[in-house]
């Protein structure tokens, strides 16, 4: 299990477990990161990632990549 920050652009990866506090977990839950959900990795910038969750694009800042492992 690694955070998703870390992994490789094109990358589909399952979650396995989101950090953080109740109001993060449940702001990251409303954008579609849940635990069993499919996530690709579009790009990188500067630390932040784009990814592609439920059919969507959300960019991400490094901070936010962290608390989402996969």
């Amino acid at each position: 299990m690694m955070p998703l920050k870390l992994a490789n652009v094109s990358e589909e990866l399952t979650i396995q477990r989101i950090a953080g506090l109740p109001a993060v977990k449940a702001h990251l839950a409303d954008l579609g990161f849940v635990v069993g959900a499919n996530v690709t990795i579009v790009s990188g910038i500067d630390g932040n990632i784009i990814v592609n969750v439920k059919g969507s694009r959300i960019a991400l800042s490094e901070d936010m990549a962290m608390k989402i492992f996969v």
